[in-house]
């Protein structure tokens, strides 16, 4: 026992430090950091962890795989804000949109029109961001940045789903500063696309940054952060 406690006070200590983290780098280039949503990024993190993040004040997390992620919101409910930050595949639309508020994922029209049909089976909206491919690599989901006006102006013709920002992961590089150049990209599409005020769009939400590099994303414009190792400690394998 002495050992779970000291993992649930070790994730509730990196919280708070990350927090700080967030308020100075926000700072840094004089903004509010209440501004700024971090989400716990929770893929293969166990549900004590993530029940000792949420009791000390960590409101939103962010799943990879769909049916982990229900599995532990049937433990967890809704005393957090769930959000589907991993490829999305089509058949599994239906179960995240039972629980997810947020689909950070959003990168195919396909997946548009199943997501825009589960929830309007319900009677309700879901918030999808459109994920973006800002480095151009093969081996990542997301839309191509010179299609992603393209691909917006047809999404929002679906009325039950609402596009409300944009989400990134660019490439992995060893030092932060040279992940800067994407996320400036990344910060001035999301401005153009929000100056032309398109119908059931409503460009909110900038969200990059992870573990490894959210500083440098935040002095960039991200307003979302996806933090997993820095708060949680190192992923444990994937059971089964």
């Amino acid at each position: 026992m002495v050992h779970a406690t000291s993992v649930i006070e070790q994730v509730k200590e990196n919280l708070t430090k990350v927090r700080e983290r967030i308020a100075v780098a926000a700072e840094r280039v004089g903004r509010d950091p209440s501004e700024i949503v971090l989400v716990g990024a929770t893929k293969s993190v166990d549900v004590e962890r993530i029940r000792a993040a949420i009791e000390a004040g960590l409101e939103h997390i962010g799943e990879n795989y769909a049916q982990e992620a229900w599995a532990k919101y049937q433990q967890i409910g809704d005393v957090v804000t769930w959000h589907f930050i991993g490829h999305l595949q089509t058949n599994k639309a239906k179960l995240v949109v039972r629980f997810c508020k947020f689909v950070q994922s959003l990168d195919r029209l396909a997946l548009a029109e199943e997501l825009n049909k589960r929830v309007e089976q319900m009677g309700k909206v879901v918030d999808c961001l459109v994920e973006v491919n800002i480095g151009g690599e093969a081996t990542k989901s997301g839309v191509e940045p010179e299609e992603v006006e393209g691909f917006i102006r047809k999404a929002m013709g679906f009325p039950n789903i609402r596009i409300v920002g944009l989400m990134a992961m660019p490439p992995y590089l060893p030092d932060p500063e040279q992940v800067r150049p994407y996320f400036r990209q990344m910060r001035q599409l999301f401005e153009r696309l929000k100056s032309l005020d398109l119908t059931n769009v409503e460009m909110r939400y900038l969200s990059m940054g992870m573990s490894n590099d959210f500083e440098v994303a935040i002095e960039e414009g991200a307003n979302m952060v996806r933090i997993g190792t820095a708060i949680f400690g190192p992923r444990m394998p994937k059971r089964g």
